[in-house]
């Protein structure tokens, strides 16, 4: 479970990374039509950064297969158990690099489900002075031969700021892990994001793929649209590098690094 837990956590890092590509363009068309800044980025990002480490923290408490009348605790989150889900509180504790994560999770199993999965509800919950409201679905299921795992998460959330800014966030991810020579990881989905005003679409094409050794997203790519103009996102060859080629809606074709 330690190191399951250790690929989800790089899994859910490595998505973060998907949209750190931005352009300054000096084509002044492209310009006027797609405007990406950091701060939207940021927002595009900001639910997973937030959630990534409670998310973890759920699958776990959800993989002891808990009784009705069971509790589980540790020094920064416990749960209580009954025959529908469980109850988690959080200790004002810190995971996964984020500020202090205060609250009480309703998780419900899905019993119709062949393979596991549940539901968190969050209502006022906080993480450091964020306040979080909404629902995330999760499954997670594995392959004939245990040589991968598939953890797929649905948001319907909405995400208070510290400045009083609100974020949605809607849609589905799934990463696949896979056992294999090499530990690789394999991303898709679609996910909406609406930020003061503007709404950012995206879609993976062609799953975005990496080795677990590496710190890139190497092969794959996504559209992401900020208000319907769609810039692509290509990550190449499957070498692993920072690099990324970046498709305007007027054809123009800019290659950038994916961080300084």
């Amino acid at each position: 479970m330690k190191n399951l837990t250790s690929y989800l956590k790089k899994g859910i890092l490595l998505s973060g990374v998907l949209l750190m590509a931005y352009s300054c363009s000096d084509d002044d068309t492209t310009a006027e039509e797609v405007t990406l800044t950091q701060t939207e980025l940021k927002a595009v990002l900001e639910t997973d950064e937030i959630t990534g480490g409670i998310d973890l923290a759920l699958y776990e408490l959800s993989s002891n297969n808990g009784s009705t009348g069971k509790s589980t605790s540790n020094e920064c989150y416990s749960a209580v158990y009954s025959d529908t889900g469980y109850v988690a509180t959080f200790n004002n504790c810190v995971l996964n690099g984020t500020e202090n994560v205060n609250g009480t999770l309703s998780v419900t199993y899905d019993q119709q489900g062949e393979t596991g999965s549940f539901t968190a509800s969050y209502d006022d919950f906080y993480v450091g002075e964020i306040k979080i409201n909404g629902t995330r679905s999760f499954s997670f299921s594995t392959n004939s031969n245990d040589s991968a795992i598939t953890f797929q998460v649905t948001s319907e959330m909405t995400v208070e700021m510290e400045d009083g800014s609100i974020i949605s966030d809607s849609g589905t991810k799934s990463t696949t892990i896979a056992f294999n020579d090499t530990t690789t990881y394999s991303i898709e989905g679609s996910w909406t994001v609406v930020f003061e005003g503007n709404t950012y679409n995206v879609n993976v094409n062609n799953a975005l793929t990496s080795e677990i050794s590496c710190s890139y997203v190497s092969s794959g790519d996504m559209d992401v649209s900020k208000n319907g103009l769609s810039v692509n996102v290509d990550f190449g060859d499957n070498t692993c590098d920072n690099i990324a080629l970046l498709t305007y809606p007027n054809g123009v074709e800019e290659e950038i690094t994916l961080e300084d």
